[in-house]
């Protein structure tokens, strides 16, 4: 009885962790059906404002007695994360959601080359994989320079390992709670955004008068289900199974994205795309399986998992985490 109980559960977790990265792939295409050039810093603090007062109600029973390093790190880590998601937010206005989600999984393989930790040789070659097959998606339409989304897009790639790996160290520096340190973090990114809103003239006001029931509903879904419930989900995940299971289930992310951006979206489909997609998806999932090996993480302290785009943290995670 006890097994099938410890069988259910991994199952219900496992589809949980799925749904999850399908959301995530997405997300892609629902920021690129309401952002625009002109309304990215008001788009993200009205997203982020939102996410931020839902999760407060949610978490209200943990939120009493916020540390000094937790606040500090979710000042420093929202910062970082608000510039990721301002240059992803521009860059999938410029390029098409399939493309945005396949280059963002860059952050699978840089972050580990930003980090303290040795990794196996196996690792850059299931780097140079992805790296190949984002070059072959910036040439999917013929041979011409990179579009100018692709190339934002994998300046926010670079831009998240950064925040992963500064999360992770701040981390290990202190004892700190995830889920006051996110909130922290999430409302940085609301008031980043919407004092840059202000500056460079992006009425907040305009934009929501302007927006529709659907756009509402798209709005609502980046914050409540890309951000919040993709936080908790997780969060309650690592209570329940290792790690590595997780980081390898939300790594079906960007084969997420390219599905969807084809099928609902209408991306063009070529020969150097597919190509570019597989290259994307293999050397991904193999340098996730390298670094979530036994003998790499015999090196490690803790394991750090990055987020969507939606902007989550990283949930670092010592086997102690607990459940909500």
């Amino acid at each position: 009885m006890g097994n099938t109980l410890v069988r259910m559960t991994r199952r219900s977790t496992d589809l949980g962790l799925l749904a999850v990265a399908a959301v995530w792939g997405s997300s892609y295409l629902a920021t690129k059906e309401i952002a625009s050039l002109d309304t990215v810093f008001a788009l993200l603090g009205v997203r982020f404002t939102l996410a931020t007062a839902v999760l407060t109600v949610v978490l209200c029973h943990r939120l009493a007695g916020v540390t000094r390093p937790e606040a500090v790190s979710g000042v420093v880590g929202g910062i970082l994360l608000a510039a990721v998601c301002v240059a992803e937010t521009y860059g999938v206005t410029m390029t098409s959601a399939s493309n945005a989600g396949l280059i963002m999984a860059l952050t699978i393989v840089a972050t580990p080359m930003l980090q303290r930790h040795r990794v196996s040789r196996h690792f850059y070659f299931a780097a140079a994989l992805a790296v190949i097959g984002c070059g072959l998606l910036t040439q999917s339409a013929g041979l011409t320079a990179p579009r100018a989304g692709d190339i934002v897009i994998g300046v926010a790639a670079v831009l998240r390992a950064v925040h992963v790996t500064v999360m992770a160290r701040m981390a290990e520096a202190n004892e700190t709670d995830s889920a006051r340190t996110t909130l922290v973090q999430l409302l940085t990114v609301a008031a980043v955004a919407l004092v840059v809103s202000v500056v460079s003239g992006q009425s907040v006001p305009a934009m929501t008068a302007a927006y529709g029931a659907a756009d509402w509903m798209l709005i609502g879904y980046l914050a409540v289900a890309c951000t919040v419930f993709a936080f908790l989900l997780q969060l309650r995940a690592l209570g329940t199974t290792s790690p590595a299971r997780v980081s390898l289930l939300l790594g079906t992310e960007p084969l997420w994205a390219a599905v969807i951006g084809v099928t609902v979206a209408g991306d063009p489909v070529t020969g150097a795309g597919l190509a570019g997609a597989a290259l994307v998806v293999a050397g991904t999932t193999w340098g996730r399986m390298v670094v979530s090996s036994p003998a790499s993480a015999s090196r490690q302290l803790r394991v750090g998992l990055a987020t969507d785009r939606a902007a989550l943290p990283v949930l670092q995670v010592d086997g102690r985490s607990g459940v909500l």
